[in-house]
């Protein structure tokens, strides 16, 4: 009988554990499919059609793991939503049969597989493509693939004997006691966990200066993509201009006997193709319904300004509970059960505001790292962008993303549990730069917002006056006499 229940018991864990092999690989290829649609719709077409076949293969290979980096990036920005919700369905049909397949198991693996293919793609995919793409063999071998992969892994040997000589240094700087000596062999269990804890510590810093910048900057974005009031916007004194400047080029380019023969006429019909796109933006915004012109842009904009509103609260009440309660802490709940309690005091919604808020500041992360002067260059160009430009997208993008839960958490968006390797991070425990953290977070965010609409309100204000139409004071200087 007992033998009986022991088989049993491994078939319903053989089961489950095919089961969540199925789900995961459903969940990857759907995430591997819209990356890879993201990405050709970005990528140089001229690279994979190249004359030399050894290039455009060596460009197909770079593009599939790009490909998977960015699956892997998509995955991380979707874990602690899907945790999240998933912990609310449990939560609200613990017996419901159709969703017995969504435990705190898959949960687990979920979290443990990014973190894996995290590591993968940024200690090696990412470096093996980059130097893959620009590997062309050791001189005097004989050129083809065989011969750049050959330098490609002598080039990242040496890189990651470089890494870990610094990470020695570091690990014996930090801490030189003889436990700290004997770990230093380990490699699996102390150097790949340390080194992505100083990646993952490298990414928060970075949400924590481009989150708040792509929070003022998500109010600019928003207004150019929306028909703003008439009050705060003349279409018709825009598409008059735009007319005339349309009409000048054009003359330009069709009088062939003029003085402007000498000006580069690809320049001019690159202006003239622009100025025409503009003005069909122009002419499809002027025939928006009134509903659109007069509602849709208040609505969005406060709905902006709520969202940001309650980030900053959200922070500042974490900032007072890290003072009183130690459990506020990012590492301060530890194996909290799937589908036993919210982790949010309004519940579901409270829940739902939580997801809302994540992929918010998310996006004006996003916002933020390509608006700032360091990484504008890194912005990507439909059809047009090399693959080394790609490459660093990639890697910047799962920086960013695999940051996300330990940014969220840190800052007290949710009280979610950072499952599995994404709370062993030491500094996590560190009350001060967890504090100084919140607080730095919060005071930049609303500098940048108070900047944003003092300046708003200030250019307001010069055009509804008409100020920015006074011709401006010209000085001369006094004659020489």
């Amino acid at each position: 009988m007992d033998g009986s229940e022991d088989v049993s018991v491994r078939e319903q864990l053989f089961h489950q554990w095919v089961r969540e092999c199925i789900i995961c690989s459903l969940l990857f290829a759907i995430l591997y499919l819209l990356s890879y649609f993201l990405i050709t719709l970005f990528k140089k077409h001229a690279d994979f059609t190249t004359v030399d076949d050894e290039d455009a293969a060596v460009n197909r290979i770079a593009l599939g793991m790009c490909t998977f980096t960015l699956a892997v990036s998509l995955g991380a920005v979707l874990l602690l939503p899907f945790s999240i919700i998933s912990n609310e369905v449990l939560l609200s049909l613990p017996q419901n049969y159709y969703i017995q397949w969504l435990n705190g198991s898959l949960i687990h693996g979920l979290w443990n597989l990014i973190f894996l293919f995290s590591n993968l793609s940024l200690i090696f995919l990412m470096p093996f493509a980059y130097f893959f793409t620009e590997a062309e063999g050791f001189a005097g071998s004989k050129k083809g693939i065989m011969a750049r992969v050959y330098e490609t892994f002598v080039v990242l040997l040496l890189l990651t004997l470089l890494l870990l000589g610094i990470m020695w240094v570091v690990s014996a700087i930090v801490d030189d006691s003889a436990a700290s000596r004997e770990s230093l062999y380990d490699l699996w269990e102390y150097y790949l966990p340390y080194l992505y804890s100083c990646i993952s510590l490298f990414g928060v810093l970075l949400l924590l200066l481009c989150t708040p910048l792509g929070l003022s900057r998500m109010f600019t974005v928003t207004g150019t993509l929306l028909v703003k009031p008439r009050l705060l916007e003349d279409l018709d004194e825009q598409l008059s201009c735009t007319a005339f400047e349309e009409a000048a080029i054009s003359r330009k380019i069709s009088d062939k006997t003029s003085c402007w023969l000498n000006l580069n006429m690809a320049v001019l019909k690159k202006q003239f193709l622009a100025i025409r796109a503009h003005k069909k933006t122009l002419e499809m915004r002027e025939q928006a319904s009134p509903w659109q012109r007069n509602l849709g842009y208040p609505l969005v904009m406060t709905l902006l300004l709520a969202l940001t509103g309650i980030a900053v609260l959200v922070v500042g009440f974490h900032v007072l509970e890290l003072l009183i309660d130690e459990a506020a802490m990012p590492n301060g709940i530890q194996d909290a059960p799937l589908g036993k309690v919210s982790f949010s005091v309004f519940g579901s919604f409270g829940a739902a505001m939580q997801v809302i808020l994540i992929f918010y500041l998310m996006i004006s992360s996003l916002v933020g790292f390509y608006s700032s002067p360091l990484f504008t260059r890194l912005l990507p160009q439909r059809c047009n962008t090399a693959m080394t430009k790609i490459i660093g997208n990639c890697v910047s993008l799962l920086v960013l993303s695999s940051a996300l839960p330990v940014f969220s958490r840190t800052l007290g968006i949710t009280r979610f549990d950072l499952l599995g390797d994404f709370g062993r991070f030491n500094w996590l425990g560190n009350f001060y730069l967890i504090f100084v953290y919140n607080m730095l977070f919060a005071g930049l965010t609303t500098l940048c917002l108070v900047r944003k609409f003092t300046w708003a309100v200030q250019a307001e204000l010069i055009r509804a006056f008409g100020l920015d139409k006074l011709p401006l004071p010209v000085t001369r200087p006094g004659k020489i006499s």
